[in-house]
């Protein structure tokens, strides 16, 4: 009876966080800090396993499984295909974190959603806080800002929306292991090089999320940015990691008029990462470092 009641305990004591995305780069990042953080319970989704945008079904699983906290990895990250797949788009992106923020003011439970930097221009001049307007310049932006906005309005409490940009991990498909492959099958390459952002190590977003997460106590939804300490342009980024992994062939930077795609990119998209290290008390590791780690 005892090892029973104490059981119970244990678990009405848990952290219990549903991660949407579970196989996405951030979402298998949390999955490999699972270890670390024993006090989280951890429950991972993907399409198949829960429709984010099915009210009634969220709400089930919320409930059936006593959930306290949404990490909201989930995206439609398709940048150019998003231009044809607008809606699609917008369902994920912006439809999925309305019934998010609903269903966490209803059971009162935290939320934490994931943005991006393509709601901004790339117009600016300087790292981007959050208290500049966010203007996209894509279907793939303007979705993420539509969700961010609903969230807003939705406003429940504890609840945060945290921006970031270039992600990439040692999971999933991303600029870093596309680098690594080309690398591997050409002499020569072209970079895009008047594009300036920063790169965003998934393994370092995560372990900041986990430590952030026990901390968020704000009655309006609040908003972060977050990537790598320091600033590149795609050309960097490409040399660096050619440098790190250990190839060598001749990359030579370019334009993006040079380059076209489908979806309009931010030329520069810079965060400001000021408000997140003030209010929470993280360090950030310098994109350069954080890459070696990672390679």
């Amino acid at each position: 009876m005892q090892i029973v009641l104490t059981l119970k305990l244990i678990y009405m004591n848990n952290i219990n966080i549903l991660v949407t995305g579970g196989n996405g780069q951030l979402g298998s990042e949390l999955k490999e800090l699972e270890l670390k953080f024993p006090q989280y319970h951890f429950m991972f989704t993907n399409v198949e396993m829960l429709d984010i945008c099915n009210h009634q079904a969220v709400a089930a699983f919320i409930e059936v499984n006593q959930i306290t906290t949404i990490i909201n990895c989930a995206a439609y990250t398709a940048v150019d295909k998003a231009e044809e797949q607008a809606e699609l788009a917008d369902k994920i992106n912006h439809l999925a974190v309305a019934n998010f923020a609903e269903l966490s003011k209803m059971f009162n439970i935290k939320l934490i959603h994931i943005s991006t930097d393509y709601v901004f221009d790339g117009m600016n001049y300087k790292p981007y806080t959050e208290t500049v307007t966010p203007n996209p310049q894509s279907v793939y932006g303007k979705t993420k800002l539509d969700g961010e906005l609903a969230m807003q309005k939705i406003n429940p409490e504890n609840s945060i929306i945290i921006r970031t940009s270039w992600v990439y991990s040692k999971f999933g498909n991303n600029f870093v292991k596309t680098m690594l492959r080309l690398g591997k099958e050409h002499k020569k390459l072209s970079v895009v090089a008047d594009q300036i952002g920063t790169p965003t190590n998934a393994a370092d977003l995560a372990k900041a999320i986990l430590i952030i997460l026990p901390k968020i106590n704000n009655k309006t939804v609040d908003l972060f940015h977050y990537s790598n300490e320091g600033i590149c342009s795609w050309y960097d980024f490409a040399k660096a990691i050619f440098e790190i992994g250990g190839l060598t062939l001749s990359v030579s930077p370019i334009e993006t008029k040079d380059y076209p795609t489908p979806a309009k990119r931010p030329c520069y998209s810079v965060l400001n990462k000021r408000k997140i290290k003030e209010v929470y008390h993280i360090d950030i590791p310098y994109w350069k470092d954080s890459l070696m780690g990672n390679l």
